[in-house]
């Protein structure tokens, strides 16, 4: 079976989704919509996302759009009876993630989300080493995200909430707090500041996130933030008998840097590690946008379940996500005469 593919949204990551499709030889993108990239095939363009999804030659639909259509093209593709694709954020919220749940049950269907750090290579060996136990369980965990941007950050959707859905968390935190949940499991408490005191736009700067779980204590924090001045990827992971720290995430652009873990295995006596202990691992090849797609393809051949990155991920996402966004953005305007002179 030659699978065919729709992309809707053809800027930067429909662009990377089509090439690592075209590397696949079980399928072949037919489709193509984006009424603000020139770029398309000709022989692929086509006038409207509606278009492909009610092609009935297609199988399955990337949708890689701004983030307020994520949701409604999800829904219209599953109903239409096409596998789906997602970029992040999979929704605005955990009750439209349920809504999705429900019409993806009805079709039957396989649904994807790009929750793409999974498929880092560091990543991968950092779960499977906190499945095997051999370290113990998590203790805690600590995440740092940040980015640079500049002025032009405000002529573009993503500084409006109506389109992005919120600021910097949901940017580029929604991956940290996924990979706090494909380590340690689900979170059921949190306590967060956001705050928009430098860009003072639509949507939050900072994200100071710490979340809990109730029954196994283990405890997880994140900064996400659009002030860092560098763009830096940092996750730590503290276990019983050790530790993991990624520093870096490889990237087509190279601006977070080498994608590097140090792992280290406690001894009986203190300091219970050392520099001396440690192993580390660069990874210099990033094969995730590849794993990714071949995960979802090999699904569709298959019948089997998105084992990584599926709707029930997303859902656990969206609700901590929801917890979180409960908090006020705190901006120059709610501090008051006195905050701002001392």
């Amino acid at each position: 079976m030659m699978i065919k593919v729709g992309i809707i949204g053809y800027g930067k990551m429909g662009q990377l989704r089509e090439a690592a499709i075209l590397k696949k030889t079980i399928a072949e993108v037919t489709a193509i919509y984006d009424p603000h990239v020139n770029t398309v095939n000709p022989s692929k363009q086509k006038d409207s996302a509606e278009a492909i999804i009610s092609d009935q030659d297609i199988d399955a639909i990337f949708i890689c759009t701004p983030n307020f259509r994520n949701y409604p093209l999800t829904i219209s593709a599953l109903k239409c009876g096409k596998h789906v694709f997602c970029e992040k954020p999979p929704t605005f919220t955990a009750d439209e993630m349920r809504n999705i749940r429900q019409v993806e049950s009805i079709s039957g269907k396989k649904l994807m989300y790009g929750f793409n750090h999974r498929h880092h290579e560091s990543i991968i060996k950092m779960k499977a080493m906190v499945d095997s136990k051999h370290y113990g369980r998590i203790l805690w965990m600590r995440g740092r995200y940040g980015k640079s941007v500049d002025t032009s950050f405000y002529s573009t959707w993503r500084s409006q909430k109506k389109y992005a859905g919120g600021g910097i968390l949901m940017d580029q935190g929604i991956h940290m707090v996924d990979l706090f949940l494909h380590l340690a499991g689900q979170f059921d408490e949190s306590k967060s500041y956001l705050s928009n005191l430098y860009w003072q736009g639509d949507v939050e700067d900072n994200a100071f996130v710490t979340l809990r779980n109730s029954k196994t204590g283990v405890l997880a924090s994140l900064h996400s933030t659009m002030t860092q001045w560098r763009h830096l990827f940092s996750l730590e992971v503290f276990l019983e008998k050790g530790y993991m720290v990624l520093n870096g995430l490889k990237t087509s652009s190279g601006t977070y840097g080498e994608e590097t873990l140090t792992v280290a295995k406690s001894r009986s006596t203190a300091p219970a590690a050392t520099w001396e202990d440690e192993s580390h691992y660069t990874f210099h090849v990033d094969h995730s946008w590849d794993y990714e797609v071949e995960h979802f393809f090999n699904a569709i051949l298959n019948n089997k379940p998105i084992e990584t990155g599926c709707s029930s991920d997303a859902l656990k996402l969206m609700t901590v996500l929801d917890e979180i966004y409960k908090e006020p953005i705190l901006n120059v305007s709610s501090l008051s005469s006195t905050d701002i002179c001392t």
